[in-house]
């Protein structure tokens, strides 16, 4: 994992002896002078109080000179201010990379510890776009595929709500919802259509409240075909559209984020009781994305076998409740839900990070 300290404000260094216990060095951070100050190198867990002593904004990485992993970086370091990167170094060559806004990257001198006995923080080599548009692209063409099928499936159940079969419009909508719902890494990049689609109060959710509050299939059939007809241009349109690669890796963590917000506060049902289907769903889209993601994962994300494990954690956990509705959970069964759920989302926080695009030059 790489360590992601963003947005935070100047602070004072911590005197020495001052109650972290750790050794402080103080590195400047400047076009002339990146890693200037770092003279006396050790081993072990240490922190660097990054001090930009230049007049424009920076990004800063501690890389491995060798194969340009990245141990630690801080994001923003404002003009006069100063912020502390925390990092554990072993024996190895390392060097500062400070990349100010709107000007080339630079890379200060190479510094190399020895003799430490300690093994390195964890590392991962910067993702590029790059990198990421063969993932993107395949995602696409997933993304595609479902289209089609989340037609074809809407179409089943506008036709049942058309010919007044409610019976059959309840059994047919949480077929095609679910395909909706295992999209959900593209939604940022459908536009209106994700809300006429699936919006609170619009696509399946307002079919949803129909059929599940007695209303008739006479005022139905309207908000039937608006969905009908919002889920057939989005097969149309889907060709022209392009998923942004640098959201690809992002995307895989909002996924059960929003299950974890949305789907498991019950927030969404309109009455059919269908949260715990959807989230496993989520989960069947998070898996299609993860595994795209798998070959840029396997050498930069130490924890991916752990990852795996929560996987497949979480869907054992859904596949025993899936069925139910939320109130029809025990409360072993909620906190067992929400944990194992909650786990694979901190977990997947770490793809979001090793996958966001960093500057290289």
């Amino acid at each position: 994992m790489i360590v992601a300290l963003a947005g935070c404000g100047a602070h004072a260094r911590p005197a020495a002896g001052s109650g972290d216990g750790l050794r402080h060095t103080t590195v400047r951070v400047t076009s002339a002078d990146c890693g200037g100050g770092w003279t006396e190198p050790h081993g072990g867990r240490q922190v660097f109080d990054l001090r930009n002593t230049s007049d424009t904004a920076a990004e800063v990485y501690l890389t491995d000179a060798r194969t340009g992993a990245v141990y630690g970086e801080v994001e923003g370091l404002g003009p006069g201010t100063e912020r502390a990167l925390r990092v554990t170094l072993g024996d190895g060559s390392y060097a500062f990379k400070c990349l100010p806004d709107d000007a080339d990257a630079v890379t200060g001198p190479v510094v190399r510890i020895t003799g430490s006995h300690i093994r390195s923080g964890p590392a991962a080599v910067p993702v590029t776009q790059q990198d990421l548009i063969p993932v993107t692209l395949a995602y696409q063409r997933w993304i595609q595929a479902r289209t089609v099928e989340l037609s074809q499936k809407t179409d089943v159940l506008t036709k049942a709500v058309d010919r007044g079969d409610l019976t059959a419009a309840r059994a047919a909508w949480l077929p095609a919802h679910l395909v909706y719902e295992r999209m959900g890494a593209a939604y940022g990049t459908f536009g209106d259509a994700d809300a006429q689609i699936n919006g609170d109060s619009a696509g399946f959710h307002r079919v949803e409240r129909g059929l599940w509050h007695g209303e008739p299939a006479s005022t139905l059939r309207a908000p039937a075909d608006a969905l009908a007809g919002a889920v057939h241009a989005l097969r149309r349109s889907w060709p022209e559209q392009r998923i942004d690669p640098a959201d690809v890796g992002l995307r895989a963590h909002e996924i059960m984020e929003n299950t974890l917000q949305f789907e498991l506060t019950g927030r969404t049902d309109q009455g059919s009781g269908t949260n715990l289907a959807t989230a496993r769903a989520n989960l069947d889209g998070t898996r299609v994305l993860l595994d795209l993601l798998r070959p840029l994962l396997r050498t930069r994300d130490a924890g991916l076998t752990g990852l795996d494990a929560w996987l497949d954690r979480a869907q054992r956990t859904l596949d025993a409740v899936v069925a139910k509705p939320l109130t029809g959970l025990t409360r072993a069964q909620r906190e067992k839900v929400d944990a194992d759920i909650g786990g694979l989302v901190e977990r997947l926080a770490d793809v979001a990070a090793l996958t966001d695009v960093r500057r290289t030059a």
